[in-house]
């Protein structure tokens, strides 16, 4: 066996911010799975695999879902592992087909709350046009598990012949986001904490997967797509920066944010473009499309605040520069910690 290459001085154990979106993370990726397993090339990384079926090319992913409380305003752990695991597909530019799903249960866990997590998921499939037809359960002694985990797999179909991915983001693209951010993260912390604030913010989960297929049959020019979960959109835009090289810079007064998000975020000292979404997603296309592509997003209601949020520059540094509403110029890097554990 070879030597593990993480920083094993540094950490010898996993830490909460290793599944935060952040810096640790992409390290523990990187470091250990990614090495262990193999990977693709930088600008060719998505969270789903595209696999050659012949006739045509499929997308696989898997997704875990640990989220707690597992009850939240707008949603549960059941619809949030439909969403993300839908969600993830469509990101590749592929229409969701089936999913799989294995269930780890908690001795004890009441049969009334199983069964509200499993029709919910069974109605947000519905919704998505996706059909569960495979799965697994195990049962875990009580004390060593929390109520439900579940983990989702899932098949997609890609019928274009466009590459959708980090590398092929290009200078003089747009970066559009479909809507207002932060709601999922501060809904659940809400939840989980027991505060109340002025206004009731609910999870911002959906599936994407329509206006994300809208876009492609409308023919744009779709460089790149990306869903806004962990570490959120200053995560996305790092991540695409990277594998690209190249500057991407954010006008801070075009992201759409809640007022009331905002406050939440200020009242438990968050960064709002660090906290997780799970029905919002981000778009690289170039410039000339982007009226088009706002049309499109602008028809279906989960995406009808979408906004143009920044652009793509010719600066070869890999780094993301926010102008703020005051005017002032700063890098948005990766958080280094974990800002919301628990929340997808």
């Amino acid at each position: 066996m070879n030597a593990c290459p993480f920083p094993i001085e540094d950490y010898p154990t996993v830490q909460m911010a290793h599944g935060g979106g952040g810096r640790l993370m992409g390290q523990l990726i990187d470091k250990i799975f990614l090495t262990a397993f193999g990977a693709p090339p930088p600008g060719q990384r998505h969270d789903s695999a595209l696999l050659d079926a012949g006739d045509g090319p499929l997308a696989f992913t898997t997704d875990a879902f640990v989220v707690r409380p597992m009850i939240f305003p707008g949603g549960d752990l059941g619809s949030l592992a439909v969403h993300g695991t839908v969600n993830d597909l469509a990101m590749a530019g592929a229409r969701p087909l089936a999913l799989s799903a294995a269930f780890i249960l908690e001795e004890g866990l009441s049969m009334e709350t199983l069964w509200r997590i499993a029709s919910s998921m069974a109605d947000a499939a519905a919704d998505a046009g996706v059909s569960i037809v495979t799965g697994d359960t195990k049962v875990v002694d009580r004390g060593k598990g929390d109520g439900i985990y579940i983990t989702t797999s899932g098949v997609g179909r890609i019928t274009h012949d466009r590459s959708i991915a980090p590398g092929e983001v290009r200078d003089g693209d747009v970066v559009i986001v479909s809507g207002d951010l932060g709601r999922h993260g501060m809904a659940v912390m809400a939840e989980r904490e027991g505060l109340e604030f002025e206004s009731d913010i609910t999870s911002d989960s959906a599936s994407v997967a329509g206006p994300a297929l809208a876009l492609l049959d409308a023919g744009l020019s779709i460089h790149c797509l990306r869903d806004l979960t962990r570490g959120g959109l200053t995560a996305t835009l790092n991540e695409i920066a990277s594998a690209t090289s190249l500057r991407i810079e954010i006008e801070e007064r075009a992201v759409p944010v809640r007022d009331d998000v905002s406050a939440a975020c200020a009242f438990l000292g968050l960064d709002p473009f660090q906290v997780a979404c799970e029905g919002r997603f981000a778009i690289f296309l170039p410039a000339a499309e982007a009226d088009r592509a706002l049309e499109v997003l602008r028809a279906h209601s989960v995406s009808e605040g979408a906004r143009v949020v920044g652009e793509v520059t010719g600066e070869s540094d890999g780094r993301v520069v926010l102008a703020s509403t005051t005017g002032a110029r700063r890098l948005l890097d990766l958080p280094a910690g974990e800002q919301l554990p628990r929340i997808c």
